[in-house]
This record gives structure tokens, C-alpha cells and sequence, in this order.
């Protein structure tokens, strides 16, 4: 089984079993937690029905929360003695895909 699935405005391609690092979800440590399905298939056809994706249905476990690395934003304008330096640490959710059911 395959599905898309969409998160915190982003898409990914899962499969049962998997773990995954998505946008911060408001769902604590060891809960379970249904996910929008855009697209589902299973492994024997090779073609998907195009209303599996409305029928569909994605549980994943809330693993853990975390935080992502460290990105630093410089902004420099020439000449002018303008220097910034910024940084940003994204809150993460890592879940586990438990099952894809059409």
C-alpha cells in the first residue's frame, strides 16, 4: 500500500511502517492520528481509482516531538555597514505510519 498524504502544507509519498518528520502536530507522544489523504494505491494494481483518495484512510503514531538544525538567515547590504545575522529552529512531530486502508 502507498498513499499521499498532506501535512503542515507540505506532501508525502508514505508507506506502512515508515517514520516520517512533519510540521509540528498538536497531538502528544504515543497517540494515534488520522492524516489527509490526497492519493492511495495498493502494491498488486497499477493503476489507483481516482476517489481512493476520499475513501482512504492513513493512522500514524505520534512518535516523539523535536526540534530541526539551526539555519542561519545573513542579510549584508554593501557598502553601508548593514549586517544581521538571524536563526530558526523548526518545531518537529516524528511519526510512525501504522496502516493505509482503502
Amino acid at each position: 500500500m502507498y498513499a499521499i498524504i498532506e501535512t503542515g502544507g507540505k506532501q508525502y509519498w508514505v508507506t506502512p511502517g515508515q517514520n516520517l518528520k512533519v510540521e509540528k502536530l498538536e497531538a502528544e507522544a504515543g497517540k494515534t492520528v488520522e492524516l489527509k489523504v490526497l492519493w492511495a494505491a495498493e502494491e498488486s494494481s497499477t493503476s489507483s481509482d481516482a476517489k481512493a483518495g476520499k475513501t482512504a484512510k492513513v493512522t500514524a503514531e505520534v512518535v516523539r516531538h523535536l526540534r530541526g538544525p539551526k539555519i542561519l538567515i545573513f542579510k549584508k547590504r554593501p557598502k553601508k555597514g548593514y549586517e544581521r545575522t538571524k536563526g530558526h529552529r523548526q518545531d518537529l512531530t516524528e511519526i510512525k505510519i501504522k496502516e493505509i486502508s482503502l
